[in-house]
């Protein structure tokens, strides 16, 4: 009889980051439910709205979600939707189905997480034809591969693979197609963090070997070394997440230094206060009168501690070094 793996601290760190997958789920609800934004998606991954969120939290979530998308989106038209997406420890996110219904859809959006994560979201999908239906739509035959831990089809794909096995997520991806020829964006939100700092930086110089024409999105924290970045740190500590990465996480230059040192060409890098006054300014007026915001303060603080960084190369001249808010 085979005996069982010892439970290690990996192991429990592991579990902890998976969970903070089901918080940016619930938290997007919240936001949503109350109107920052339209996801009509997100219900199908987190059943009830849940209990209310500060409205710092929800201003949050709003820069997050419209900053991530004004330079993905920005990407894929300069690309004309000729091109692929990567999204790096996607959980529960729902911009595939945005992108469909927005006639933004790249040649193939593929997305990477936990197998455990990959096979709830593999099972949501399965059980909720608003989820199914449009990649039924955009696959050319009959046949589609499922699997507890991947499903491919044409235009999307979800594999179950651990970011920090490179060569491992390399076969993997090129197993569904993945095309290293195309025009190329890589998402990563809040995921780098939680590697050792070699870790992540083998991922992002694997990403910059692989792709001569690229663009790699990076949301994450950053000042980490004040007061309130230890605060946050501390509270992630309580619930077993240890920020590995965080070194990297030290101000914005740390943050566009992972990147020019791992063979990127450009690298910019904004605090979320920066991109939260540079979005249209029309529509943050909109959510700033959906709820009273007590300590304006805090919310500073809370939006610079958490950063843009993306990085780009451009073999094929699509002025990728242009894209910025």
């Amino acid at each position: 009889m085979a005996t069982r793996q010892p439970f290690t601290d990996t192991d429990t760190a592991d579990e902890a980051v998976r969970a903070t997958c089901d918080d940016a789920t619930t938290c997007k609800r919240f936001a949503t439910s109350k109107g920052y934004w339209k996801d009509p998606y997100i219900q199908y991954f987190a059943r009830s709205v849940g209990e209310r969120k500060a409205p710092e939290i929800n201003r949050g979530y709003y820069a997050r979600v419209q900053g991530v998308n004004h330079l993905l989106d920005a990407f894929i038209k300069k690309a004309e939707c000729d091109c692929q997406v990567i999204n790096l420890g996607a959980g529960l996110d729902t911009t595939f189905w945005r992108l469909k219904d927005e006639n933004l859809m790249p040649r193939k959006f593929f997305e990477v997480d936990f197998p455990t994560v990959v096979a709830r979201k593999i099972h949501n999908i399965k059980t909720k034809p608003p989820l199914s239906k449009p990649i039924i739509e955009t696959h050319s035959t009959d046949s589609l591969l499922l699997d507890a831990h991947s499903l491919d089809s044409d235009r999307y794909c979800i594999i179950g693979a651990d970011l920090r096995d490179v060569s491992n997520l390399d076969e993997k991806l090129k197993k569904f197609q993945l095309n290293p020829e195309l025009p190329t964006l890589l998402l990563s939100e809040c995921v780098l963090v939680y590697m050792t700092p070699s870790q992540s930086s083998n991922l992002v110089h694997w990403a910059a070997e692989t792709f001569h024409t690229a663009m790699f999105i990076n949301y994450e924290q950053v000042n980490m070394s004040d007061r309130f970045g230890q605060v946050m740190i501390e509270n992630l500590q309580r619930r077993q997440c240890t920020l590995a990465g965080v070194e990297a996480c030290q101000s914005l230059d740390s943050q566009k230094e992972r990147f020019l040192k791992t063979g990127w060409e450009n690298a910019d890098a904004l605090d979320m206060m920066t991109v939260y006054s540079m979005l249209p300014q029309d529509d943050v007026a909109r959510i700033e009168r959906l709820e009273f915001l007590d300590e304006r303060e805090l919310l500073q603080q809370l939006l610079q501690h958490y950063s843009i960084c993306w990085a780009s190369k451009d073999k094929h001249s699509l002025g990728l070094s242009q894209l910025a808010f």
